[in-house]
């Protein structure tokens, strides 16, 4: 089947991530104003998967350059010797492998970005208070709330249709909660437009709506994904490490009339997506799916039993990895607003073999084995015709 068109990535665009998370990465030699017992640890590597068993400590005070997420992050990947040291030792020796990996480009635009949060967490006051801090009951629907809770495949199962495989929907969010949300988004937007600041567009190929974690609701939207998304990945993506993800970018997108209409043929910038509608009323709109792809496939043929079109209801939710290729088909009426939520892990595992998940890999492979039996046949045949003579 042809595709859609060569499939883009939709990066954050606005905000730097880690350009080389990959790896087993050798720390730096010792550099000035390091602790005292941190050269003890000089000639130590990183792991290459991370240490799942060990709980992070608290980095949420620690100011700088980098998010507290990637070091607690990054924690995880610490030799053994080095998990137990004091925090100051880790936090030394894990600031001297970023500042040697981490391009000084990067973390100028990450340091420029985290000043414009600052100043509009300072300006900005918001419309609804409550979206700013976690409240369950509130925000999320019953059935959802206990499927979560209970935290058995069995009971995040029975919540679920799976369409095509890898793609999730499940009914998610109040209607009141969406109402609150779409308020606030309008009310940040008529802000900045009132106050004549730049507004940092979600992604690369989104023109309008606006990043959710740049006016005040990361914290909020960090424990949604840690509490409430990371369980159900656990379940359902642990081939690209669902269980452990520590990191997101989130942000509210607009189509319609005067708005985006329709979003291209692309792969998010996350291990895991999630997509929910929030309203308003519309028709179009829907999201189509053609396979699941890496790197090295991602504007490979579709084949027919990948090709699926999601209809997007108000609170009801789609799961699916970064990966999934995908895109929107035209809004043709009204105006249709959808919070994502794109999950990610800081510290990527270097990977070379996609047959789990990348869907052209699995055929590659299936080829590869048909042949190889074949083949196989076919020298048995050979061998018992020159036995027979």
């Amino acid at each position: 089947m042809a595709l859609e068109g060569p499939a883009e990535r939709r990066d954050e665009g606005q905000q730097g991530g880690m350009a080389n998370g990959n790896g087993v990465a050798p720390p730096p030699s010792r550099m000035a104003g390091r602790p005292l017992g941190a050269a003890a640890y000089s000639d130590r590597r990183l792991r290459l998967n991370p240490n799942t068993e060990h709980k992070p400590q608290d980095y949420t005070d620690v100011r700088g350059e980098y998010a507290p997420a990637v070091y607690s992050a990054l924690e995880r990947h610490l030799p053994p010797s080095l998990l137990e040291a004091d925090r100051d030792v880790k936090l030394h020796f894990m600031r001297d492998i970023l500042a040697r990996y981490w391009p000084h480009g990067e973390r100028n635009k990450v340091h420029r970005h985290k000043e414009y949060r600052q100043k509009i967490v300072h300006l900005y006051k918001p419309l609804h208070q409550e979206l700013y801090s976690m409240h369950p009951s509130a925000f999320f629907l019953p059935t959802f709330l206990e499927a979560v809770r209970t935290n058995t495949e069995e009971s995040i199962a029975s919540i679920m249709t799976e369409p095509i495989p890898g793609v999730f929907s499940f009914a998610m969010l109040q209607p009141n909660f969406c109402d609150m949300l779409l308020e606030e988004v309008e009310n940040f937007e008529k802000w900045v437009h009132a106050m004549k600041f730049k507004i940092m567009r979600p992604n690369t190929m989104n023109k309008y709506g606006a990043v959710l974690d740049d006016f005040g609701l990361e914290a909020m939207l960090n424990q949604f994904m840690e509490e409430f998304i990371a369980p159900i990945s656990k379940v359902f993506y642990p081939e690209v490490g669902g269980g452990t993800l520590d990191s997101h970018h989130a942000f509210v997108v607009e189509y319609g009339k005067d708005r985006d209409v329709e979003l291209g043929f692309h792969v998010d910038d996350s291990e895991v997506t999630l997509n929910v509608c929030l309203g308003k009323q519309f028709s179009g709109g829907e999201l189509y799916f053609r396979g699941i792809r890496c790197e090295n496939h991602v504007n490979s043929e579709t084949q027919h039993e990948e090709m699926y079109d999601y209809s997007h209801v108000p609170g009801r939710a789609v799961l699916h990895r970064g990966r999934h290729r995908h895109g929107a088909r035209p809004t043709s009426s009204g105006l249709r607003m959808n919070l994502l939520l794109w999950c990610r892990r800081e510290m990527k595992k270097y990977q070379m073999d996609f047959s789990s998940w990348c869907g052209e890999c699995q055929r590659e492979k299936r080829e590869r084995q048909i042949q190889c039996v074949k083949a196989t046949k076919l020298a048995f045949l050979r061998g018992a015709g020159g036995a027979m003579i």
